[in-house]
């Protein structure tokens, strides 16, 4: 059976390796008798699994000391609440910049639990660009200031590191975490569900500095609790124990492909080839500012919008899927994850020139 091109936004592409890894090991993992699912969390094979999972991953992104690695549930939607619930700190208000779908979801759900300070928006074009820090306008009495570093469903991305001072800096990078280095010690929190490019859905991974633990109200449900989950080791109750077990299998495969650095080389020079067939044709259009383009996810438009259905049952065809944009914007979109090989864009871009030299 051969694979399709996958091209979905999340849950997405997995290297090849990994899945068959995990097949391998599915019945009995490494003699124990037991597939990672049927394990106790608690017990000794798969504590040994969290905990390399956890030192792998602080490897690969220089993770320094002083900060808490959490493997935590519900996606990055519930730190949309979890991170306001730990670190207002008493304080009335926070900042958000709005750059997308997922900013505003961010915000929307912290207004439940503050005063949100819009400090910069760029919604007057629909999106389409990341507001220049000169341009915002940041309350220096905020408890801290969030970002969505990629957007996703509009395939913005901040390739720059904001400016926060003294008020900590806090990121969603769900779509983009792993894709390039990061200097860790530059945020005060650092999350990101994990479909992207590090495992299946409902896992999210949250790095937070330890200054910022322990300021949840005593009202705060305990497992909402940053300080609960690190002084639990993410093991306050049972963890999503196999999505765990996967990104372990994800990490190890990143070091092996060269780690972060390694991966980042191969994500430009994947994006720098759809993007420069992008800016060639007259067919297709990417609506986001050159600079702040994504290199996860790739939106594009046709010409015409009729042809979007022949466009995609093509693409079908010739075994590539997931390429229909999100809803709230349509066109297309094709995320690139770490996964995606250098092939398989290429086989998009080649397939989009033969959809416009017949349909343009």
């Amino acid at each position: 059976m051969s694979r399709a091109l996958n091209f979905s936004a999340g849950p997405a592409v997995l290297p090849e390796e990994v899945l068959r890894q995990a097949a391998a090991e599915m019945l009995d993992w490494h003699g124990s008798g037991m597939c990672v699912m049927e394990m106790s969390h608690r017990g000794p094979e798969f504590m040994a699994i969290a905990a390399e999972a956890e030192a792998d991953l602080r490897e690969l992104l220089d993770v320094p000391q002083g900060y808490q690695v959490l493997f935590l549930q519900g996606g990055a939607t519930l730190q949309f609440s979890m991170v306001p619930i730990n670190l207002l700190g008493g304080k009335p208000g926070a900042d958000y910049v709005n750059t997308g779908e997922w900013s505003k979801k961010a915000i929307k759900e912290a207004q439940r639990f503050c005063r949100v300070n819009v400090a910069a928006s760029s919604a007057d074009a629909n999106f389409s660009y990341v507001p220049e820090q000169a341009k915002w306008k940041l309350d220096p009495a905020a408890a801290y200031v969030h970002v969505c570093s990629n957007e996703t469903i509009g395939g913005v991305e901040l390739n720059w590191v904001p400016a926060t001072g003294n008020v900590p800096l806090v990121v969603d990078m769900s779509s983009h975490m792993l894709s390039r280095p990061v200097d860790v010690a530059r945020y005060g929190l650092i999350y990101a569900g994990a479909q992207k490019n590090i495992g299946p859905a409902g896992l999210a991974i949250v790095i937070v500095r330890d200054d910022l633990l322990g300021k949840a109200p005593a009202s705060a449900p305990s497992m909402l609790d940053y300080k609960v989950h690190a002084d639990a080791q993410s093991m306050s109750n049972t963890p999503p124990t196999y999505a765990v077990y996967i990104a372990g299998l994800v990490f190890k495969w990143l070091k092996r492909q060269g780690g972060v650095a390694g991966i980042e080389a191969r994500n430009v020079a994947k994006a720098k080839l759809i993007y420069d067939f992008l800016d060639t044709s007259t067919f297709y259009a990417n609506p986001v500012r050159k600079a702040d383009r994504s290199r996860m996810n790739v939106p594009f438009t046709l010409a015409d919008p009729k042809l979007d259905a022949a466009f995609l049952e093509g693409a079908k065809a010739r075994g590539m899927v997931q390429l229909k944009g999100h809803r709230s914007v349509g066109g297309m979109r094709a995320s690139i994850y770490n996964a995606m090989p250098l092939e398989g864009v290429q086989r998009l871009v080649d397939y989009m020139r033969e959809f416009e030299a017949k349909r343009g």
